[in-house]
C-alpha cells in the first residue's frame, strides 16, 4: 500500500480494539498500525492482546473481539517494549484518537513502565479534519438532503421547516436501504413509520442527561463514575446512599425522576 503524504518522519495510523471508554479502567484487546514511510512505503502491525480482565458483551458486539479470542494471546506489557519501538520517531494519527486512541495507548504504556513520550510527536485526528469540513449542523443536512440553502437559520420558523424537509427527505432517501448491525446482520434501519423511527433514534434513552444508559441486555446502567457500566439496580441494593447522593446532587429532574422510578420498581420486586 503506497501513499502520497508528504511527511518529514514517518506517520503511525493506528486504531484500538478496547474493553470500554474508561481510559483507566478499560483495556486494549487490540491495536493496529499501518506506518506511512518517508519514501511513500507503508508497513503494517495488528497485535492481539490479553487485556487482564473480561470483556463486556457489549463492547465483544462491537469490535468482534471475545474472551476465548484473547485468551492466550500476550499482555500489552509482554510487547510493549516492541510496540514502542516500532512507532519510534513516529508522529501519530487515527481517528477520534485525540480523545480516545493516544490517552489510551498512552495509559497503556505507562502501566507497562515503558517510556512512550508524545511531547516532540505531532498528532493528527481525521475525525476533526472530518467535522471541519463536512459540518453536521441543520444548514449541512438543508443543504445535502433537500439540496437548499437554509436562509434565515436559527429562526425557530425556518429551522422547523427546514427539519421538516430534512426528516421527510431522510425517509425518502433511506426507506428500504440495507445496513449490518453490530452482529454483522442487514437490516433497514429507516423506515417511514415514527415508531420504528424512535426506536433508531430515542429508544435506548434512559434519561435525557445520559447518566444512564441501556446495556446489551436493555438493562439500565450507570453512565458514568465510579459505577460506570454497573447496573442500576445493582448499586442502588448494594449502596442504599448512592440514590440518596444522587438527588441531592447537582442533577436534573429528569435523571432524579428516572432514577426514583427504578428505585419504586425495585420496591414492588420489579426488576
Amino acid at each position: 500500500m503506497a501513499h502520497n503524504l508528504k511527511l518529514k518522519k514517518p506517520l503511525a495510523v493506528f486504531d484500538l480494539e478496547t474493553t470500554g471508554i474508561n481510559i483507566q479502567k478499560d483495556r486494549i484487546v487490540e491495536i493496529s498500525v499501518v506506518k506511512a514511510l518517508i519514501n511513500g512505503e507503508t508497513e503494517s502491525k495488528t497485535f492481539r492482546v490479553n487485556p487482564g480482565m473480561p470483556i463486556p458483551i457489549e463492547s465483544s458486539l462491537i469490535h468482534g473481539i471475545y474472551d476465548e479470542d484473547v485468551k492466550d494471546c500476550p499482555t500489552f506489557k509482554n510487547f510493549a517494549k516492541t510496540l514502542a519501538q516500532f512507532l519510534t520517531g513516529c508522529d501519530l494519527a487515527g481517528f477520534n484518537s485525540n480523545r480516545f486512541d493516544v490517552p489510551m495507548l498512552v495509559e497503556e504504556f505507562l502501566r507497562a513502565d515503558v517510556d512512550f513520550d508524545i511531547k516532540n510527536r505531532k498528532l493528527v485526528d481525521a475525525q476533526r479534519i472530518f467535522h471541519l469540513m463536512e459540518p453536521r449542523n441543520l444548514s449541512a443536512a438543508y443543504k445535502f438532503y433537500c439540496g437548499k440553502d437554509l436562509e434565515n437559520a436559527h429562526s425557530a420558523y425556518a429551522d422547523t421547516v427546514a427539519t421538516f424537509e430534512v426528516l421527510c427527505a431522510q425517509i425518502e432517501r433511506y426507506e428500504g436501504v440495507k445496513i449490518k448491525n453490530e452482529k454483522g446482520e442487514l437490516f433497514e434501519p429507516v423506515q417511514n413509520d415514527v415508531e420504528a423511527l424512535h426506536n433508531l433514534t430515542a429508544a435506548k434513552i434512559v434519561d435525557f442527561a445520559n447518566r444512564m444508559a441501556f446495556n446489551a441486555k436493555g438493562e439500565e446502567i450507570i453512565n458514568f463514575g465510579k459505577h460506570s457500566g454497573k447496573r442500576v439496580v445493582d448499586v442502588l441494593t448494594q449502596e442504599p446512599a448512592y440514590y440518596d447522593w444522587m438527588m441531592k446532587g447537582d442533577f436534573p429532574l429528569d435523571t432524579k425522576r428516572k432514577l426514583t422510578e427504578i428505585k419504586m420498581r425495585m420496591a414492588f420486586g420489579r426488576k
